[in-house]
């Protein structure tokens, strides 16, 4: 896949394997050991059915990449995305995209067809990315998924769809994203209890920004 100078490339090399390690530090600002991405662990995934892809610009520079694994509930097996990482000095210039689809890609040709990951829902523009331009579904919430405060969605990406669904706005249940996060994490809790999915986040004319829902059938 190549786009604007950029082109998506499976990992497989030790070296390869360092540079994400080095780059997911500098994105995140990670110091602590105990936070680091261990190549070896990229190693594995990439030799036993993962996928760890990446982004190399035209110097060859890896600007982004993006790591996941096989997952299993009772519908079957999915890709999970454990993260995806982009260069502070690459950031805008749509690579995101080019890692999942990249990921996409990989998860295909493994047979599978749905792919997982997570969100911070009060970063509603990674929730307009995921669920409007890539067309994923925010399905399930994760109350303090990592600690105290680190609420997440989990969304699940169809990924024999080739475009996002287009929904009528008048047949969606609206959320105004709150900004206190505990009233946030109240209402996406009632809301998928309700068996609604959030299809879509995206600024309204008034400038608030709003998650919309609609009902599945496959919880």
């Amino acid at each position: 896949m190549v786009e604007d100078g950029f082109r998506a490339v499976s990992l497989t090399t030790v070296s390869r394997f360092a540079e994400a390690s080095t780059l997911y530090r500098e994105v995140f600002g990670y110091l602590d050991p105990e936070y680091g991405l261990n190549p070896r662990l990229l190693g594995a995934l990439a030799s036993n059915g993962g996928a760890v892809v990446g982004i190399l610009d035209d110097t060859d520079r890896l600007v982004a990449f993006a790591y996941g694994f096989c997952g299993t509930d009772r519908r079957g097996f999915y890709h999970y995305s454990q993260s995806a990482v982009v260069a502070l000095d690459q950031q805008g210039h749509g690579l995101g995209r080019m890692l999942k689809h990249a990921q996409r890609e990989v998860a295909l040709s493994h047979g599978l067809s749905r792919m997982r990951w997570t969100y911070d829902p009060a970063q509603t523009r990674n929730g307009h990315f995921n669920l409007d331009v890539l067309g994923a579904r925010g399905r399930w919430f994760a109350p303090d998924m990592y600690g105290p405060e680190t609420d997440r969605v989990i969304v699940e990406w169809d990924l024999n769809l080739e475009q996002p669904v287009d929904f009528d706005d008048a047949e969606l249940t609206q959320l105004i994203v709150p900004d206190d996060k505990a009233e946030l994490r109240r209402s996406f809790e009632e809301l998928f209890g309700k068996g609604l999915a959030a299809v879509s986040c995206r600024r309204l004319p008034d400038g608030n920004a709003a998650y919309f829902f609609a009902a599945v059938t496959d919880a």
